[in-house]
């Protein structure tokens, strides 16, 4: 292990069309939005940017194509200080991308659509080799195969590394995924269906999940939303971690934004309760931020 710490992101990159409406349309309904803008997204690259920002080096490894969506996710990860060498232009998809529509409360709903992410696979591990094997923290997500993610968690926890996956969307997580996870972090949707219980979305709530979910995994976080943040452990260690309160323009990208704050923090050597905190600021600072005043 390089004594540099480094976080690799393995996962999705999506071409963002977000549009911003007074409300999301019901079944068959035509809502007149007000604006819509591009963006960049995908929860890879978003967990990405976000670790970059912290100054800790972060490597970005998914797929786009060849196309004018792709150049311009590769140009944010430039921009942003991802290294995107090991972001491979296929051939034989288009581009990911998704729409979001927001409300005028600042909540959204979104339609993806993968294309390249899922193209990602062994020979994409293969291919990055040397920056898997210097990770400290390699950073998944459900928006590529399971199979790529068991691949890549392999590599690094091979070469001593560590291993968190962000389980969105809510999928069972493979019987060769789940032994190779250090840490899970999960909303109170996903942590329902992993832990296989109703999950109210209290700090309450959250705590309880982790605590069941921390029987299958060392570490597990839990997020509550407008709540907070709720840990356990295998080893019995557990706290919660209430929300910031501000006035929320956008609640689009702030679970993105907690991860890779999160994993920046925890590769960096710092505590988990510290790196919780961190990583609870961050998020809160992201939604009191106006979609269009963003960087």
């Amino acid at each position: 292990m390089t004594s540099s710490p480094l976080v690799t992101v393995f996962g999705s990159l999506h071409y963002d069309i977000a549009v911003m409406g007074p409300s999301r349309p019901r079944k068959g309904e035509t809502v007149t939005g007000t604006s819509w803008h591009p963006k960049s997204g995908g929860k890879g690259g978003n967990q990405a940017v976000s670790s970059a920002r912290t100054g800790i080096s972060t490597s970005m490894i998914g797929a786009v194509a060849d196309d004018d969506f792709g150049r311009f996710l590769l140009a944010n990860l430039e921009r942003k200080g991802v290294d995107h060498t090991f972001v491979r232009r296929d051939a034989t998809q288009s581009t990911g991308m998704s729409v979001a529509i927001f409300d005028g409360g600042g909540d959204y709903g979104a339609v993806i659509v993968s294309g390249s992410n899922l193209t990602l696979g062994e020979a994409d591990v293969t291919a990055a080799h040397d920056v898997l094997s210097k990770t400290t923290l390699l950073v998944l997500q459900n928006e590529i195969p399971d199979a790529a993610n068991v691949v890549g968690a392999k590599a690094v926890k091979l070469a001593g590394g560590r291993v968190l996956i962000n389980a969105a969307p809510a999928r069972v997580l493979s019987q060769g995924l789940q032994p190779l996870i250090d840490i899970l972090v999960v909303n109170a949707i996903e942590a329902e269906m992993l832990a296989d219980t109703p999950v109210v979305e209290t700090l309450d709530g959250a705590l309880t999940a982790a605590k069941i979910l921390a029987q299958s995994y060392p570490e597990v976080v839990v997020t509550a939303g407008g709540a907070g943040v709720a840990y356990a452990s295998r080893n019995g260690d557990e706290t919660v971690i209430a929300a910031i309160k501000v006035e929320v323009q956008s609640t689009h990208g702030a679970g993105d934004e907690f991860i890779g704050v999160l994993a920046a923090e925890l590769a960096s050597g710092k505590a988990m309760i510290d790196a919780l905190h961190k990583a609870n600021a961050a998020a809160a600072f992201l939604v009191s931020t106006a979609e269009k005043d963003r960087v």
